[in-house]
């Protein structure tokens, strides 16, 4: 989906600009702009096409290939040196010669036993100048082969194995990468929502001790309040004026920050919308270590680390031990001065070639090659099962602070209702006269506090829930894979 259609769905579903051209937005519509626009999601995109065609490439090795090898011309005219035998020396003696070649071939690798199989047919063509001027065709209508390496390393067969295997780690990691952009994105959505709100909590602070010190001043002229608190009030003013000019610049970092993100015009103006209390959500710890192993790229990974191992130390094996390759064809071919001539009555062709390699001495350059390479199968095994086990604690770890926050965003919400019922509490009754300078600060110090424990408890959540998306690679709101849509966002 490009940027320009996604703005335009966004517009359709009440994303308003107000007069000030602030663009609203809330969490979900931020994590489908940073899926859409951002450069985390172009940099996953273009690793999975690049994944995509390599694996498109593995397949087509697996299919017969058609190809055309010529040389439509070759022209020599040269001194070369011949025997002449009446006068028994060596002479050079001018030749000039033409020649040209052409072979189709059809070839299909074979994955079972690692050979080729082969059909193809060849015409060429000669031609000397001089006083022995003659000419020749030379045809092979059809010759069918095969080549096959003996007791040797079978590439062809691991690449069965290993390559549908990285090109499914490729599809789960876009995925992995699609959750830790949204995961990214609740991570600068909350830390501007936090700066918006500090920022919208400085300005009323200033206006409300602004009011208090001016009040605070006719009450002293009454003998209500001391000089002391008067004097406490207008240091309050000066502070929140301090506060407002610092938090004025956390806004505009954290503003820039977010639009960089979303990859949006420098000079926007965002106002965010919080997201509204979760639904009650409880994860099973059995249910996501489950989903985490059977989708996270990491385990996937961990699989195709082992068989590549594996591949290196059948390699190496294959290499230090007694070897033979054969090569072996049966056609027809002919040679005539006239081309017809030679697809007539064409002889039979028979060719093989056997090779053999028998290592004899190598001062145990390929043992130390084969012990080196069942080291590292050892060390990948180490290593995978560490890498597994700190994943599956991630696991564990995610899904309990999760069903935790769940119960701390409710215990937030309630402090920050009861923080500014007390605050405007005590703030009438400091306006009446029955309340204290110190009592009022107070209220107002847990009122702010309330305010940002409340958002940092959204922030969270949203960060668990997103990391345990990321994870296991599935819906649990949906009860459903992320991997079902994967097709319908490439269309591939």
């Amino acid at each position: 989906m490009s940027r320009k259609l996604l703005l335009n769905i966004i517009l359709c579903t009440n994303i308003l600009f107000v007069y000030s051209q602030e663009l609203v937005l809330n969490l979900n519509q931020t994590i489908s702009l940073a899926g859409d626009s951002s450069l985390q999601a172009f940099t996953a995109k273009n690793l999975y096409l690049s994944s995509y065609w390599q694996f498109r490439t593995f397949k087509a090795g697996r299919l017969p290939s058609l190809s055309l090898e010529m040389t439509p011309l070759s022209y020599n005219r040269v001194f070369t040196k011949r025997y002449d035998s009446d006068q028994n020396i060596e002479v050079y003696r001018p030749q000039q010669s033409l020649y040209s070649s052409g072979n189709l071939s059809i070839r299909q690798n074979l994955d079972i036993t690692g050979g080729t199989f082969f059909i193809d047919s060849e015409l060429g063509y000669m031609k000397n100048y001089g006083e022995n001027a003659y000419s020749q065709f030379s045809s092979v209508p059809i010759r069918i082969g095969y080549s096959q390496n003996l007791f040797g390393f079978n590439d062809f067969k691991w690449e069965k194995k290993i390559e549908p295997l990285k090109f499914e780690k490729a599809k789960r990691q876009f995925l992995f990468d699609k959750e830790f952009i949204a995961e990214s994105s609740a991570q600068v959505f909350f830390d501007l929502a936090m700066a918006q709100t500090t920022f919208d909590m400085a300005k009323e602070n200033l206006s409300s001790s602004d009011t208090l010190y001016k009040i605070g001043e006719e009450r002293h002229k009454i003998a209500s309040i001391s000089q002391a608190d008067v004097l406490t009030l207008k240091l309050d003013a000066l502070n929140a004026k301090n506060a407002l000019k610092n938090s004025e610049i956390g806004l505009e970092r954290a503003m820039f920050s977010f639009v960089s993100f979303l990859n949006m015009d420098k000079k926007s103006i965002i106002r965010l919308q919080l997201p509204d209390r979760p639904q009650d959500l409880v994860l099973s710890v059995d249910k996501a270590l489950y989903y985490a192993r059977a989708n996270n790229p990491s385990f996937i990974g961990s699989e195709q680390e082992i068989l590549e191992a594996q591949r290196e130390l059948d390699r190496a094996n294959k290499a230090s031990r007694f070897a033979a390759s054969f090569n072996a064809s049966v056609g027809f071919n002919q040679v005539a001065s006239k081309l017809y001539d030679t697809y007539t009555n064409p002889l039979q062709q028979d060719i093989f070639t056997l090779g053999i390699r028998i290592p004899l001495v190598d001062w145990g350059v390929r043992k130390g090659k084969a012990n080196m390479a069942k080291n590292n199968l050892n060390i990948a095994k180490i290593s995978v099962q560490q890498k597994d086990l700190s994943l599956e604690q991630d696991v564990v770890m995610t899904v309990s602070d999760f069903n935790v926050q769940q119960d701390l965003i409710g215990s937030a919400e309630e402090a920050l209702q009861l923080s500014i019922s007390a605050y405007n509490i005590t703030k009438q009754r400091f306006i009446i006269g029955k309340a204290d300078i110190n009592s009022l600060t107070l209220s107002l110090n847990r009122q702010n506090e309330a305010q940002k424990n409340y958002i940092l408890a959204l922030k969270n959540y949203w960060l668990s829930y997103y990391k345990i998306r990321k994870l296991t690679l599935f819906d649990f709101e949906r009860h459903e894979l992320l991997s079902q849509s994967f097709d319908e966002i490439f269309g591939l």
